[in-house]
């Protein structure tokens, strides 16, 4: 099964939309990051050495393993040569 039809069966779940929903903002950010890098052909260790932050905490970033703070996102965004836009909906 690929990923996008199983996520697709998941979400039927009300008890895992409403939780994915809670944490769609966090996915919204991982998703940004990673095309970014991807975009740029950047590794993490590239990107750590421009923006100063430690290699190991962007991939704790891209693993939803740390919540980054502003300033880190915005150094990251600098980083990447991206703007940092924040939005309320």
């Amino acid at each position: 099964m690929k990923f996008r039809d199983h996520f697709k069966e998941m979400m039927k779940n009300p008890e895992f939309a409403e939780e994915y929903k809670a944490l769609e903002p966090e996915y919204e950010i991982l998703e940004q990051l990673l095309l970014a890098r991807a975009e740029k052909n950047m590794t993490q260790r590239e990107l750590a050495e421009i923006t100063g932050i430690p290699q190991g905490h962007i991939s704790r970033i891209e693993n939803a393993n740390y919540n980054p703070s502003l300033a880190y996102l915005k150094r990251i965004a600098a980083g990447l040569g991206k703007e940092l836009h924040i939005e309320f909906r």
